[in-house]
């Protein structure tokens, strides 16, 4: 018996484990919720409802090969004891992953017990991720290496493993804090597809310009990121269809529409690059789920952090419109575009000076595309605490102005809102009596007053982290993290090299997902 264990990989296409596994000997497709990893703070119901939605489409798509997936409840190396116990297992197959501290130590355990069984656990990598990878300086080669292969194709045949008399698969599912949300994008590789293909004929044409506002982001990005994170799809899959889509444009007689199409697949195709980039930076350190990457910043929130402040950012309280317009539709949706996700981490970092960690598990919680490797990463790169990276503080007003001129996306979420001047809604405390009287928006009532300074809470912020940036420590601090983590293509990976010395290592960016 060989064991396919699907982990975030849930696809049978472009899936090296099942097509060797296939080629070894009898196959069992086997899919363990573990409820120590399901009761970690980054959990919540609705990854879990998405995880069993894609488990249904994969169960289906297995099947149709004559394999079955076994839904198993438990820790994994006392699932394997029993499985071993029921039939041999002659090897263990998966791909590699990079999650969080929890899932590593879990790897390990059944590495362990792979040992101690001698069965031979056979893991192949995962999308552009290179396990010790000793540097970075060929990391860039490596990836394309990675992606130029075409997608493999399901196994032409497979033989299933006969579970006649095994126990029944589990009833009940393990406990998840949190509820799923109605609005959260749906599971399966169908829903994949379609994503994926009217994209690259369609919207992708809207990309550049429509990504970086709420109002148009939910439409005019892939919306694929859910899907890339469980591996409905997997990122070699991507790639190739967005090579596959610039020669399509390339090929259009027409230029009206062809040469921006083209402009947005050059930008989605460095983002499916800097999605690699990040998941790479954790599983080379994956202490930076808990620890700030550039020793200088231990401490530096931690004394200061405020519940209360917290406690009203992850509300969506803060008496900021945009802000909480952003995080109420997060909570509702799982799902927020790029800029407004950084300028949340940022909001809370700066204006609010809390440490990161906190925000980072409310923020992963919410996501429903959460991805270990992309998240924490940019949770410490937005709230600036790399040294590697030009700070970036947000003014909560002028990107209300700048990308919800009209209000209608804070008044979707902030109903509250809904008949404050046009003028006054980004900073609907400086209503007068009258104006509150006649908006039936009361603040301190109705709608919170802001629950700082933002102008003075950015300078301040501004000032304290240039205080750290020019310690003599500094200068040798930064060069070991982007010796460690920094981007060596800056043709690819964000800026020009005139900027990337400056700033000492990799660009911001967008993942625009």
């Amino acid at each position: 018996m060989h064991i396919v264990w699907f982990k975030r990989d849930l696809r049978i296409s472009d899936h090296a484990p099942l097509c060797a596994a296939a080629s070894a000997g009898p196959v069992l497709a086997l899919h363990v919720m573990e409820p120590a990893l399901l009761a970690q703070a980054d959990v919540d119901a609705r990854h879990l409802g998405f995880l069993v939605e894609a488990l249904d489409d994969l169960e289906s798509r297995l099947a149709a090969l004559g394999v079955r997936l076994l839904l198993k409840v438990g820790d994994m190396p006392q699932v394997l004891d029993a499985l071993h116990r029921l039939r041999p297992v002659s090897g263990l197959w998966s791909h590699e992953e990079t999650g969080n501290l929890a899932s590593f130590a879990r790897d390990r355990a059944v590495a362990a017990w792979c040992r101690a069984h001698a069965v031979p656990w056979r893991q192949f990598p995962s999308g552009g991720v290179v396990r010790a990878l000793r540097d970075r300086d060929d990391w860039s080669a490596i990836w394309l290496a990675r992606m130029t292969p075409a997608p493999l194709p399901p196994p032409d045949r497979a033989t299933g493993v006969d579970t006649t008399g095994w126990p029944a698969v589990p009833a009940a599912l393990p406990l998840v804090s949190g509820a799923d949300v109605r609005d959260r994008q749906r599971a399966g590789l169908r829903n994949a597809q379609t994503l994926l293909d009217d994209f690259l004929v369609r919207r992708v044409i809207r990309y550049r310009r429509g990504m970086s506002s709420p109002l148009s982001g939910g439409h005019d990005c892939s919306r694929l990121s859910p899907h890339l994170a469980l591996g409905t799809l997997s990122l070699r899959e991507v790639v190739h269809a967005v090579w596959h889509a610039r020669a399509r444009w390339q090929a259009e007689p027409s230029r009206r529409h062809a040469d921006v199409a083209l402009a947005g697949l050059k930008s989605f195709e460095s983002r499916l690059h800097w999605h690699c980039h990040f998941v790479q930076k954790l599983e080379t350190e994956p202490a930076l789920e808990q620890r700030a990457v550039n020793r200088l910043y231990d401490g530096l929130r931690e004394p200061d952090f405020s519940p209360a402040l917290h406690r009203a950012w992850c509300a969506g309280q803060t008496g900021f419109p945009f802000i909480d317009a952003c995080m109420r539709a997060l909570i509702a949706t799982g799902w927020i575009n790029f800029r407004m996700r950084a300028m949340l981490v940022a909001f809370s970092s700066y204006h609010l000076w809390n440490h990161w960690r906190e925000p980072g598990l409310h923020l992963a919680r919410l996501f429903t595309d959460y991805e270990p490797g992309i998240h924490w990463p940019q949770v410490q790169m937005q709230s600036g605490v790399t040294g590697i990276n030009a700070l970036r503080i947000y003014n909560p007003v002028k990107q209300q102005l700048d990308q919800d001129p009209d209000g209608v996306f804070v008044r979707r979420w902030l109903p509250e809102l809904a008949r404050v001047p046009r003028a006054l809604l980004a900073e609907p405390w400086r209503m007068d009596a009258v104006q509150q009287r006649e908006s039936g928006c009361v603040i301190g009532r109705d709608y919170p007053p802001p629950i700082v300074d933002h102008l003075a809470a950015a300078r301040a912020a501004r000032a304290r982290l240039g205080e750290l940036r020019r310690l003599p420590e500094a200068a040798a601090e930064a060069r070991r993290v982007f010796a460690l983590h920094g981007s060596r293509n800056p043709a690819r990976e964000g800026l020009p090299a005139r900027a990337r010395r400056r700033e000492g290592g990799a660009g911001q960016m967008d993942f625009g997902f």
